[in-house]
């Protein structure tokens, strides 16, 4: 229905039905007899949004007539930039009574108990599961752990001044180029 209404209007819009053309096309009930596009939008839609189909539009009748349907997510285009609109109220009420537990159907909920019970999430345990394995105790963080700090060494006490010092010895260094047993003087070996 949105192609059709985007041949029937002018060729001014022919660069958006080049964009529309790109996406996937579902089709609708309309196809005999087309409606314009935001009415087949809302009856895609339904009553509570079944196929989770996001929804972008600049059409303010549009966006309220979506704002009362529940979960519907309201894309915009403002200044080059796709911008989601927060949940409506409707949206917000529909996600309290679903965690409440008012909207969900007696199949959904039996569904759900059996999606527990294979996942081991439910409150009521098979005796085959048993007890839960006990996790074994293991070594501390190897980064949490500070190193121990060395004591330093007891300094040994100077010594008075009656005393006397050791002398150090300081070894003659040789020239370079001369060997262990050359002459100085000649600069040959020793004969």
């Amino acid at each position: 229905c949105a192609l059709n209404e985007l041949e029937t209007l002018s060729k001014e819009l022919y660069g958006a039905k080049l964009i529309l053309q790109r996406f996937q096309i579902r089709k609708c009930k309309h196809a005999k007899e087309p409606v314009p596009a935001s009415q087949c939008l809302l009856s895609l839609l339904g009553d509570t949004n079944p196929h989770h189909y996001f929804v972008a539009t600049q059409d303010r009748e549009l966006t309220a007539a979506l704002m009362e349907i529940p979960g519907v997510p309201l894309l915009y285009i403002i200044l080059n930039t796709m911008v989601l609109d927060k949940p409506s109220a409707c949206s917000l009420k529909h996600v309290e009574a679903v965690q409440l537990g008012e909207l969900v159907s007696s199949t959904q909920q039996q569904s759900i108990q059996t999606l527990k019970a294979e996942q081991g999430l439910s409150k009521v345990r098979e005796e085959g599961q048993g007890k839960k394995r006990k996790r074994k105790r293991g070594n501390p963080n190897p980064l949490s752990c500070l190193k121990k700090k060395k004591k330093p060494m007891p300094q040994q006490p100077k010594k008075a001044d009656g005393e006397k010092r050791k002398r150090s010895r300081h070894r003659r260094h040789r020239p370079v180029g001369l060997s262990v047993g050359a002459n100085p003087d000649t600069g040959s070996a020793p004969s």
